[in-house]
């Protein structure tokens, strides 16, 4: 009786987990590249959620590396598909790529999956990079 309420509290654990894991969009900034007078980034994102999203438009800020405000862009990254890894590119025109010292997810302006516009979409956000230049929220 104990052993089966054990094992019945380790699979709901492992089930919540294994739930939790899949509601969210991780992006992660996986490099920065000179383009000629531009910093080329590639931002790799996975749609662990259950949702396409037909909208999703980021409001990001670039800071320098002396922490000064240097670029604000809004990149588009939909449509993204339930459950896809997708790669976006975008350029950061008038900035080295030496010159960044981070990125800062700030919002997201616009997102919508099919039922229509969400107004909860920066909370199913996560940032994360792999190079040296963080990518935060």
């Amino acid at each position: 009786m104990f052993r089966g309420a054990l094992w019945t509290i380790a699979i709901t654990l492992l089930t919540s987990a294994a739930q939790a894991a899949d509601t969210n969009v991780s992006i992660e900034l996986n490099k920065l590249e000179p383009n000629g007078d531009a910093c080329r980034a590639y931002l790799v994102l996975e749609n662990g959620t259950a949702r396409s999203f037909e909208a999703l438009k980021l409001d990001l800020v670039m800071f320098d590396t002396d922490g000064i405000v240097a670029k604000r862009l809004a990149v588009q990254t939909a449509p993204l598909s339930a459950g896809k890894t997708s790669l976006k590119v975008f350029d950061m025109t008038g900035l080295s790529c030496e010159r960044v010292g981070r990125l800062l997810l700030n919002n997201v302006m616009d997102c919508a999956d099919t039922d229509g516009a969400r107004d909860d979409c920066l909370a199913l956000l996560s940032a994360s990079q792999r190079g040296a230049v963080p990518f935060i929220k």
